[in-house]
């Protein structure tokens, strides 16, 4: 596929190094932000020249912030390899197990290897067996892809890595109501871990986050992955569109489920969306097109509390987010298709449909009514205020 470069500068805390433009105000003078979902909201359409201006409606403009030191990294990071893909997952917990039972039983196609590593060795073991013996039987035994233990040393040996460990849920029946924000504090310091040994690698693949809060959690990755020697950000580590938070998912199938319930919700199945983080802040729109608010907020507060529905039960509520945030979203993603997942915008990870072309990163853009875009702002300066 041609692409057009189209040159800008931006600070690199704010912007992706490489993204595909949607809108001609996507390459003028604003970083990244949620104005960019609904470009309207830039401003003028800046002077472009007109090979860039034509190329525009084909989707082949590539937006490079040139100030990033590692911009060029950033077009080989767009135009990845074909094939089939190699997969990481690191652990093997509650989410974990169920998201590896799930990438095997659908990455048929998409994914050729899943390696596993977790700090329990019996646990690696029990599911590297486990899964060794799914099979569709009797003619199509090597179908699936095949999983197999992988040390701390090969951790970044593959095309993606998924960071699902956690170091602290709290137990059904404590009464906390947010538990995604206590976990922030227990499980950064391990993510950051993670996130340094990326940088060590010179790890040139996708980094998922998973683990709880997810958004704040991404920003934390691309930051720890970013500071040099003397704890400055250098920019020398991931890129920011290689940090992709994946909790967006289960949120909007919780919004349909509900959606099910209800006629008054009905068009969301059509003409809803889903933004914002995995937890408080979320966005749940009944309708783009014909907008209504309270309805809306009214969606949103039934899904935030579906995971508390589920602990009320006296069970944690991980099956659902690890099939449709996790497994569901990561194959939609190595298949380039539109997903729901959380991305770099201005200096936060914001949960939005996106996907990644030949061009680059690119986000969905809409044409967002007055309020619904308040809404998203709000949630904006709220995740700003966490990171």
């Amino acid at each position: 596929m041609e692409r057009t470069l189209y040159n800008i500068q931006q600070d690199p805390a704010r912007t992706p190094a490489a993204w595909l433009a949607a809108d001609p105000r996507q390459l003028g003078g604003e970083a990244a932000g949620v104005g960019w979902l609904d470009p309207r909201r830039l401003g003028e359409v800046p002077a472009l020249p007109e090979a860039v201006l034509s190329a525009l409606p084909g989707g082949g403009v590539t937006g490079v912030n040139i100030r990033h030191p590692r911009w060029e990294r950033a077009l080989e990071f767009v135009t990845p390899r074909p094939g089939k893909k190699r997969v990481h997952l690191l652990a093997v917990g509650d989410v974990g197990g169920i998201l590896l039972t799930a990438l095997k039983l659908e990455g048929a196609g998409t994914i050729s290897t899943i390696g596993i590593h977790d700090l329990n060795e019996k646990a690696v073991a029990r599911w590297v067996m486990e899964m060794g013996q799914i099979a569709s039987c009797p003619a199509h035994y090597g179908d699936l892809p095949e999983v197999e233990a992988v040390s701390p040393q090969q951790l970044f040996d593959c095309d993606v890595f998924i960071f699902a460990a956690t170091r602290a849920i709290p137990p059904v029946g404590s009464g906390v109501k947010d538990v995604r924000m206590a976990q922030l504090e227990a499980n950064r310091p391990l993510a950051e871990t993670f996130a340094r040994q990326a940088r060590a690698a010179d790890f040139r693949g996708l980094f998922a986050v998973l683990s709880d809060p997810v958004d704040p959690l991404c920003q934390a990755v691309w930051r720890a992955s970013n500071l040099g020697p003397d704890g400055e950000l250098d920019h020398l580590g991931l890129l920011p569109e290689q940090v992709q938070g994946f909790g967006l998912g289960v949120m909007s199938a919780r919004a349909a489920y509900f959606a099910k319930g209800d006629p008054r919700f009905a068009s969301f199945f059509t003409e809803g969306r889903a933004f914002g983080p995995h937890g408080q802040g979320l966005v749940i729109a009944n309708s783009i097109r014909h907008y209504d608010d309270a309805l809306s907020r009214e969606l949103t507060q039934l899904t935030l509390e579906a995971n508390l529905r589920v602990r009320d039960l006296g069970f944690k509520p991980y099956v659902a987010p690890a099939i449709s945030s996790g497994a569901l979203q990561l194959l939609l993603t190595l298949r380039g298709e539109w997903h729901c997942s959380s991305a770099p915008l201005g200096g936060v990870w914001f949960g939005c449909r996106n996907r990644f072309t030949p061009a680059g990163l690119s986000l969905e853009t809409l044409e967002l009514p007055d309020a619904l875009f308040a809404r998203l702002r709000e949630t904006e300066r709220a995740l700003h205020n966490i990171s």
